[in-house]
């Protein structure tokens, strides 16, 4: 074997794993980019002023896989995006949106949190939230505040 054999082999090789899998598609779909939508969204009305939960599904019918990556409201000082496994929850960078698939955050499973809210949102009033994604553009919406007990279905 010459000397560029094995330099031109490992560029080959290179090149067959930069076309495998990763933001394109590849392993994770079909190489169409994510389409999100949001449904089901609603916060309980919260025992006190500090703390309120926001549950909501964000569907991607698309052919790749997406991430929300943080959430932002102008009710609260910070929203925190939430893990539970078992019964410890803990605070996450992101969760995955898989292609073809959906993420539901939901009472008991990962949610969000919305944390230092100036005042106790009251039944029937909406806090507008904004979903930040690894690739898709940023999703408004206005979350109905509704009744402590209900069961999002």
């Amino acid at each position: 074997m010459t000397r560029g054999g094995p330099a031109a082999a490992a560029l080959a090789l290179a090149l067959v794993l930069a076309g495998c899998g990763g933001e394109d598609g590849g392993a994770d779909g079909d190489g169409a980019p994510p389409e999100l939508t949001v449904s089901g969204a609603y916060i309980p009305r919260p025992p006190t002023a500090d703390v309120a939960g926001a549950f909501l599904t964000v569907e991607n019918a698309g052919g790749t896989d997406d991430a929300l990556t943080s959430v932002t409201s102008e009710a609260a000082g910070s929203v925190e995006i939430h893990e539970t496994e078992g019964t410890t929850m803990r605070q996450v960078s992101s969760l995955t949106v898989p292609a073809g698939g959906s993420l539901s955050l939901d009472r008991g499973g990962s949610h969000l949190m919305l944390m230092d809210l100036p005042a106790r949102p009251a039944e029937g009033d909406t806090v507008p939230i904004e979903l930040h994604f690894r690739t898709s553009a940023p999703i408004t919406l206005d979350v109905p505040v509704e009744a402590a007990n209900h069961t999002g279905e």
